[in-house]
């Protein structure tokens, strides 16, 4: 394609106003400063006739008004197949683990169209993860989309973390040999990854995924963008290579957060909370490509930051309708101490229904759940007056309660080094057994503290 040029009108930050006086460009092109082809920018969006605002997707620096811009024609592309399985790359495809440049001539563009409706799978079944609390109360559909929301230093990191762990690297789930799995590390600390790089390398499954990240110190830009290149590398081994997908996003508030800061340099007037007016349409583009079709899956798992642990935060509810599960993490729970610290009476599933769970798992959820929202209206009257003051069943539902949830609490193989208790991995069926004996009154005459951080609830009787 023949290039064309344009010129730098005005400066804001990462972003560029550029006039192209010749032939339009396309939204979604890369061009580059002329004699400088390492300063890239995209084009995002009119600004008014033959202008545009673009992204800038390196250091700024060296841009300034009225310098030529060189437009490639051509959109951003991403080396996608075998060849980037147990690698760490950027927005670009470029390595970032010291393993040299991706060998490969298959790169497909990060901007691509959602699969058609009538290609959607009908079929719903659960993914086990072993983490009790998850299984039981909240569980995870094979395809489908769970949110862990909570605020600072409530554990989403380490949940996630532990969530890939299970279905990825303990052989006693046949997943674990089924699937490919793709991170995207939106905004989030490169310790972070690094830490998690190395998990996956000690546990053997790295070569079965690929990194892509963007972390906190880049430019919004690069964070807005990163997810896109991570969707393009599950869609197609999805498409192409016919595997079902595990892809992990850590964290997705960020992404929403970029796209408002581009959105302040672009003076635009905000919406609800602050927020950019075009919120809801970006997070659309973004979970709309993630579905599985009728012969692969992508499953998705993402942290989503809480700000000052509001969950109304605009930018936290624009997730939300693209959700199957929504995982509450609390911080009550977490400084009472029961790890993971998920709110089980805020968080959801419309994979628990008689159709998804069956009949024996529905129900027990539904009890158990039950006994825990009576245990709430019976706190306050126990903290004021004491528990042996409660009626004689009162005093049941309440001890039963108080088992029930310490026996929710878990402990992760993902923070042994920091706990030095070994990790469980529990299966729905022993789950679902041992709640139903706590429900019954099998384990009455045990104190509570016994259940605390156990796997299968006949430890407690060991202890």
């Amino acid at each position: 394609m023949e290039r064309f040029s344009g010129k730098v009108i005005s400066i804001k930050g990462q972003v560029l106003d550029v006039q192209f006086s010749n032939t339009q460009p396309t939204i979604g092109d890369v061009c580059y400063l002329e004699g400088q082809k390492d300063a890239k920018l995209l084009i995002y969006r009119p600004s008014s006739r033959n202008r545009y605002y673009c992204l800038s997707l390196s250091d700024p620096s060296p841009f300034f008004r009225g310098a030529v811009i060189i437009n490639t024609g051509r959109p951003i592309t991403t080396p996608v197949g075998n060849a980037v399985l147990g690698r760490i790359i950027d927005l670009f495809g470029n390595a970032r683990d010291e393993k040299g440049q991706i060998k490969t001539d298959t790169k497909w563009p990060i901007f691509r169209s959602s699969i058609l409706y009538t290609d959607l799978p009908s079929h719903q079944e659960i993914l086990q993860t072993g983490i009790k609390v998850i299984d039981l109360f909240c569980p995870l559909l094979k395809g489908g989309k769970m949110g862990l929301f909570g605020g600072a230093g409530v554990g989403k990191t380490v949940l996630l973390t532990e969530i890939i762990h299970n279905i990825v690297q303990v052989t006693k789930t046949p997943e674990a040999t089924k699937h490919v799995s793709v991170f995207a590390g939106i905004g989030e600390r490169s310790r972070e990854g690094q830490e998690l790089f190395e998990s996956l390398r000690e546990g053997g499954v790295l070569p079965f995924t690929s990194l892509v990240f963007g972390t906190m110190g880049q430019n919004p830009a690069v964070r807005f963008l990163t997810g896109f290149t991570a969707l393009t590398i599950a869609e197609y081994f999805r498409d192409v290579a016919k595997e079902d997908v595990l892809f992990f996003v850590d964290n997705i508030f960020r992404y929403a957060q970029a796209g408002n800061e581009l959105s302040l340099l672009m003076n635009v007037i905000p919406s609800e909370d602050s927020y950019q007016p075009t919120l809801s349409s970006e997070m659309a583009d973004f979970h709309e490509r993630l579905v599985s079709n009728k012969q692969n899956n992508i499953t998705t798992i993402e942290a989503i930051y809480v700000p000052n642990d509001d969950i109304l935060d605009q930018g936290v509810q624009s997730v939300l309708p693209y959700l199957d599960s929504s995982l509450i993490l609390s911080r009550n729970v977490y400084q009472e101490g029961r790890m993971p610290a998920v709110d089980i009476l805020s968080s959801t599933s419309s994979a628990l229904s008689l159709d998804v769970a069956g009949v024996i798992h529905y129900t027990t959820a539904i009890k158990a759940q039950g006994i825990l929202k009576q245990a709430v209206s019976l706190d306050h009257i126990a903290s004021l007056v004491g528990e042996s003051e409660l009626s004689h069943e009162d005093q049941i539902t309440y001890r039963r309660a108080k088992i029930l949830r310490n026996y929710m609490s878990q402990s992760f193989f993902v923070t042994y080094g920091q706990t030095g208790r070994p990790g469980k991995y529990v299966p729905l069926e022993t789950t679902i057994k041992d709640v139903s004996d706590i429900l019954s009154g099998k384990y009455d005459s045990l104190t509570e503290e016994k259940f605390l951080y156990i796997g299968e609830a006949k430890e407690a009787t060991q202890q």
